[in-house]
């Protein structure tokens, strides 16, 4: 048995998931521990936890960059992701929501960015009649000879 009280932001080891995560508080009979660079909590046997040791805090924090450096949104930009929205010029509000985006990003909270431009294309919907969400025009010099016969074709449709 370990000392059950721990302080908040502790790294902790749990034998029971053979994981380390940081010490967030109690929740009844449980600790509540968080994985090393955010993710969900689960519920851990207070008296089972103890701290992590140097080797398994290292593991844990290579594990948490590992995971960043796969989903960080540079490595993600150009495959479906749609392109943010542009603020209109002199409008207080876009250029706000603009500004916190760039917070956002600053701080790589890609939650809180993903926010500012739903509200930015949210408001220049209803207060510029901008809509960003149609699909584009097609540049006739950029369809190719496949897509331009494809698209005059009526479509058949398979005999049963």
């Amino acid at each position: 048995m370990h000392d059950t009280r721990h302080e908040p932001g502790a790294l902790l080891y749990d034998p029971a998931t053979d994981k380390v995560g940081e010490y967030q508080d109690r929740s009844g009979p449980y600790a509540m521990l968080r994985p090393v660079g955010g993710g969900r909590e689960w519920q851990a046997d207070p008296a089972a936890l103890r701290p992590a040791t140097a080797e398994e805090r290292l593991s844990a924090g290579v594990r948490a960059a590992n995971r960043r450096a796969r989903t960080d949104a540079p490595f993600l930009v150009g495959i479906g992701t749609p392109r943010p929205p542009v603020p209109e010029p002199d409008c207080a509000e876009c250029e706000d929501l603009a500004s916190r985006r760039e917070s956002a990003r600053a701080a790589h909270d890609r939650s809180a960015e993903t926010d500012a431009d739903v509200l930015l294309r949210g408001h220049r919907r209803r207060e510029h009649g901008n809509d960003e969400c149609r699909a584009p025009e097609r540049d006739p010099a950029l369809v190719s000879a496949d897509e331009e016969t494809r698209d005059q074709q009526p479509i058949r449709r398979a005999a049963r």
